[in-house]
């Protein structure tokens, strides 16, 4: 996934939100949603691009397994119930990126047991300039698809509020 991080979060959040009938969270399911790209800036700044990004521990799902399961211990242990849900909003972004990243990225998904890492779709390099390889290859039709759902949605609810707001005068 290149640019449908975002909008795919926005989708799983709100249809989380309508499902559990909750109004919050929507924060903590976008963050989540971008956070394992975060490592772009290591990839970038200190590393000068040697080690693929998806190879960092930020994207490798054993450890955001590890992470949700010692949070949500943790928050259990305080007695602090409310944030289960901020931290399961966060964590369920977390997979959705990684599991979107899978669709033409390599993510180590079976790590620590083996270190085959796993795609559906290989995106050949035949354009000079690499963001083309992905911007011109079929698959990013499902990022389109996730943009188009995402504004879809958030125009939804946003005449929903109006006609609502309106019936309330």
């Amino acid at each position: 996934m290149f640019v449908a991080h975002l909008p795919a979060g926005y989708v799983l959040t709100k249809k989380l939100q309508n499902r559990w009938q909750m109004k919050s969270y929507l924060l903590f399911g976008l963050i989540g949603s971008l956070f394992p790209d975060v490592d772009i800036f290591y990839f970038y700044l200190i590393d000068g691009r040697q080690t693929l990004h998806h190879e960092y521990w930020i994207h490798i799902p054993f450890y955001w397994l590890v992470i949700a399961i010692v949070t949500h211990v943790i928050i259990h242990l305080f007695g602090k119930k409310q944030y289960h849900f901020a931290a399961l909003f966060f964590f369920v972004g977390i997979f959705s990126h990684l599991f979107l990243d899978t669709i033409v990225g390599k993510i180590l998904w079976l790590y620590p047991l083996t270190d085959n890492a796993y795609y559906f779709f290989e995106v050949p390099a035949v354009h000079g300039f690499w963001v083309f390889n992905f911007i011109f290859h079929w698959t990013f039709l499902f990022e389109i698809f996730f943009i188009v759902w995402a504004v879809f949605i958030f125009l939804k609810n946003r005449y929903l509020q109006q006609c609502k707001v309106s019936t309330q005068s």
